[in-house]
């Protein structure tokens, strides 16, 4: 998404053409319906294991290849009919970027934003809350017990000085609480521009529509630094799977670590 719109702003209009106009405006739609649907299985996912525990049903590969497809599926279903005319394509704001059509006055128009804004903003937001408040309740219950117990043992912790540590789970949960919460920041603007061309055309500026691609756009950029960057295991999985990206781990704090420890300590008895 970024390349079109570097020329549009170097050139300051669009200058690529209405039928790649529909086209950036259909792919940068897709992909943000498959970001956030993503960021909701990864939350399911950390809600599974931490909450539900053992009692939870394990996730497969073949269950998150459905989900990946599925979401796809889903996401090409709802980012076509503007092709077919309910809403449309168009260039926007300061038209350096080309998005929904939140200016035309009809309820055949508005009703596809409607649909289409609960289906990729606000039931992910309210369900990613929900999930995450009992994951929070479920840690601090968890941490309020295991205080308990040591106070009733008379020892300080229960746990080690290693394992005092945030459990991996834990840490996979704040990544994807913070992935999350970057999502929602970098697409909150644009949804908000949305709803004010549909009701409040006066107050879309074409300096105020610029924050909502500058915003949305950023969001690429995300991931690679809470992931690669933030999370040790992620960057364990990369150098195992991606060598030629040099992801340098710790080894202490790698999957490659703890998978070969087993081996090593069976080969040395």
């Amino acid at each position: 998404m970024f390349p079109p719109m570097l020329v549009t702003c170097y050139w300051q209009t669009w200058t690529l053409g209405a039928l790649f106009c529909e086209l950036y405006g259909f792919f940068g739609s897709l992909f943000g319906c498959v970001s956030i649907w993503t960021m909701v299985w990864i939350t399911l996912d950390r809600y599974n294991v931490i909450v539900k525990g053992v009692a939870g049903k394990p996730l497969t590969s073949g269950a998150a290849m459905a989900r990946i497809g599925g979401t796809w599926i889903t996401a090409l279903a709802w980012c076509l009919p503007p092709f077919f005319g309910w809403n449309r394509y168009v260039p926007e704001g300061n038209l350096t970027a080309c998005g929904t059509d939140y200016l035309t006055d009809t309820q055949l128009s508005k009703s596809y934003l409607y649909i289409y804004s609960v289906w990729v903003y606000i039931f992910p937001l309210f369900f990613n809350i929900f999930l995450y408040s009992h994951i929070i309740s479920a840690v601090a219950n968890h941490e309020k017990q295991m205080r308990e117990q040591a106070k009733k043992m008379g020892v300080k912790s229960l746990r080690s000085e290693e394992s005092q540590k945030t459990s991996a789970e834990c840490r996979l949960a704040k990544v994807a609480l913070m992935t999350v919460s970057l999502w929602f920041i970098a697409w909150t603007p644009y949804f908000a521009i949305n709803y004010a061309g549909m009701f409040a055309k006066d107050s879309v500026s074409p300096l105020y529509t610029i924050w909502g691609s500058v915003f949305a756009k950023a969001n690429a950029v995300y991931n690679p630094i809470v992931y690669a960057i933030s999370h040790p295991k992620y960057r364990a999985a990369l150098e195992k799977k991606l060598p030629c990206l040099s992801c340098q781990t710790e080894g202490n704090d790698t999957i490659s670590a703890e998978t070969t420890s087993a081996p090593e300590k069976s080969e040395n008895a």
